[in-house]
């Protein structure tokens, strides 16, 4: 499955923009970016796939252009995915890797 490389550029170029640490990792059939050893966020396709603390899950989900990840027909809880329109600036896109990494660094 293909995934979107201007999206994995611009997570890449972002995360060391901000001096964080990353690993590119091919899974779900698309890219994971491994942050302290875990993953933080991801992309599938065009989706930017990202986990997020169980204490903004909900609320989260509320947001536009936001989903469940259920790329394998079953719901994945705390993983969301995000469609294009909700990451079309690098500010808003930035947004979503603060909380994927949030997610990491409380589970360290």
């Amino acid at each position: 499955m293909a995934y979107n490389q201007l999206l994995a550029s611009r997570i890449s170029n972002l995360m060391i923009e901000h001096q964080l640490k990353i690993e590119e990792k091919k899974m779900f059939g698309g890219l994971a970016f491994m942050y302290r050893g875990k993953m933080c966020c991801g992309i599938i396709k065009d989706h930017l796939m990202v986990r997020a603390p169980k204490e903004n899950y909900d609320q989260l989900l509320k947001q536009p252009f936001v989903r469940v990840m259920d790329f394998t027909g079953r719901p994945m809880k705390g993983f969301l995915f995000v469609d294009p329109g909700g990451f079309q600036t690098d500010d808003n896109l930035w947004k979503w890797l603060k909380i994927g990494k949030s997610y990491v660094d409380q589970h360290i």
